[in-house]
């Protein structure tokens, strides 16, 4: 369970609900970098100041592939100077990929990240894709889900402004 008086706290049995699991504290996120959809190296220090919904993905995964509209939905209600979903695409054969998936798909408001590498899951120790880590306006991990969500849900859009709300100014 999270500690007493944290955003965690507060909203760990709603987002429990949804499919989250939190860490005891929340602990900074290591520093990624990785490439944008013009090739440009970006960081997850550049996010800094919002609350960002990190979702790790490829286009040769199935329930991947099924949540990206969810996210770019997602990305349309929230997305601003105060909340961004970064979808991170784990992609070996590289950017045309997912461009060309972004083209297939419809994806409109989402931006292009990818790390060809996929460091970023030995890193996040992660198990499988797609997982989502909901990371706070100074770079802590507050919450993770593996598997797929609808991401635009009412739930889950109500979890996300409460959190973005809660964070405010802190």
């Amino acid at each position: 369970m999270a500690p007493t008086g944290s955003p965690n706290a507060a909203l760990s049995t709603s987002a429990a609900k949804l499919g989250f699991a939190f860490p005891a504290l929340a602990s900074p996120v290591p520093a990624l970098e990785f490439a944008g959809g013009n090739g440009e190296t970006i960081g997850l220090k550049n996010f800094r100041g919002k609350v960002v919904l990190l979702n790790l993905w490829a286009t040769w995964c199935g329930p991947c592939r099924k949540e990206m509209p969810t996210l770019d939905r997602l990305q349309a209600r929230l997305g601003g100077t105060e909340f961004e979903v970064v979808a991170l695409s784990m992609d070996q054969a590289g950017l045309d990929v997912v461009r060309d998936f972004y083209r297939e798909v419809g994806l409109k408001r989402l931006r292009i990240y990818i790390d060809p590498s996929a460091q970023p899951m030995f890193t996040l120790n992660l198990i499988g894709l797609p997982t989502t880590l909901l990371i706070d306006r100074e770079g802590r991990e507050l919450a993770r889900l593996a598997g797929t969500k609808e991401w635009d849900s009412v739930e889950m859009v109500q979890l996300f402004r409460q959190i973005i709300e809660r964070t405010r100014n802190k």
